[in-house]
């Protein structure tokens, strides 16, 4: 599916999608900050911006001073997953690496979103749990409510929304993925995730949080999500938004981003009353043939700037997070390397803490967002 790319490529690309904000010509895309940290020209636009944020890079006084200037809402990396908070038993429960984070967010007035009550893949769940031997399907109910109600009672309302369900759809056949709860419950683990969510959180956002994207090749994906989504509305499960990754070129053609599919599918989330949060964007640049920086600059810039200005179209797009910043703390280092050995580059800084021209891309599509 790789295509050759070149900045011809990627001029022929921006013109494709005419219909969306004309951008910045390629060799204009050296960064000149306004002075503005993202945050404030986010938020002028009633949009909040933010990073992923674990305790490795909190070490880091130069990644805590970024996130201070640049950013009014974090995620946990890792944090308040399952495997962190919950991984050695029914009975005990380890919430210290995510109160610090929280500490750190609350001291500087930064939200903090919550991820996530339930990632529904048996390979990022406790070995515990996956080997559970479940009396009945009252107990598997018991055991997921109750996680819940203890997660709920340690956090109260102090975050702003829970990814309550993560990655349930499998991408190749749009179904939903088998689970340590849904060899049980069955569908019914969704819809008692979210109730409990709900009851226990009655003020807080609701998300679904999932990886389908824009490129060919996520039709399936798109499609399983779309279902799993008018599931919940059909059901009645309690669902405020649709949280969408945004990991662009992932494993795709960067290049290869259906702008009028993407956009079918935006609308269709809309139309169930479904606010959308960009939960954990970054620009792979793993798939562009040149080691030239400034070219590979360029074009992350100027893809990313055509997504951000389409899912900004929409009012009901609320949150821009990416998951790490700077470069070398973006979980893509080490798990989409390049085949020539060189550093990605898919955040807005690189590796000296230094804007790049995606910087510039970010700030321009919050300039030109509408006001929500």
């Amino acid at each position: 599916m790789n295509q050759s790319l070149t900045r011809r490529n990627a001029l022929c690309f921006g013109a494709a999608t005419s219909a969306l904000t004309a951008l910045p010509a390629l060799a204009d895309t050296t960064p000149s900050p306004s002075g503005l940290p993202l945050k404030d020209l986010a938020a002028a636009k009633g949009l909040r911006f933010g990073t992923a944020i674990g305790m490795r890079m909190l070490a880091d006084p130069r990644v805590r001073e970024l996130t201070i200037r640049e950013c009014n809402i974090i995620v946990p990396e890792n944090e308040l997953k399952l495997y962190v908070t919950h991984n050695n038993g029914p009975t005990e429960y380890n919430f210290k690496p995510a109160d610090e984070l929280l500490a750190f967010a609350e001291t500087n007035h930064i939200a903090m979103r919550g991820h996530n009550l339930f990632w529904a893949r048996d390979e990022y769940t406790p070995k515990w749990l996956k080997e559970y031997k479940f009396s009945s399907k009252a107990e598997a109910e018991k055991l997921l409510r109750d996680y819940i109600a203890a997660v709920a009672q340690h956090y109260g309302e102090r975050l702003t929304s829970w990814d309550v369900v993560n990655e349930t759809i499998d991408p190749k056949t749009g179904e939903v993925r088998e689970n340590a709860f849904s060899r049980v419950l069955g569908m019914d683990t969704l819809r008692i995730a979210f109730e409990a969510a709900r009851e226990y959180m009655p003020k807080m956002q609701l998300v679904y949080n999932d990886y389908m994207s824009w490129e060919a090749g996520n039709e399936n994906h798109r499609k399983g999500v779309l279902k799993l989504l008018h599931w919940f509305r059909d059901n009645k499960v309690p669902i405020d938004a649709l949280g969408v990754q945004s990991h662009i070129g992932n494993g795709f053609d960067l290049m290869a981003g259906q702008v009028n599919q993407w956009k079918d599918f935006l609308d269709e989330v809309v139309s169930l009353d479904l606010d959308l949060l960009i939960t954990e964007f970054d620009v792979d640049d793993q798939t562009i043939p040149t080691g030239d920086i400034e070219q590979r600059d360029a074009i992350v810039a100027t893809v990313g700037r055509i997504y951000l200005d389409q899912m900004l179209s929409y009012k009901q797009t609320k949150d821009v997070l990416f998951w790490g910043m700077p470069d070398q703390y973006n979980w893509l280092q080490g798990f989409t390397p390049r085949k020539d050995g060189l550093p990605l580059r898919p955040t807005p800084f690189d590796a000296d803490f230094k804007p790049k021209p995606l910087y510039d891309a970010i700030a321009a599509a919050f300039k030109s967002a509408p006001e929500r």
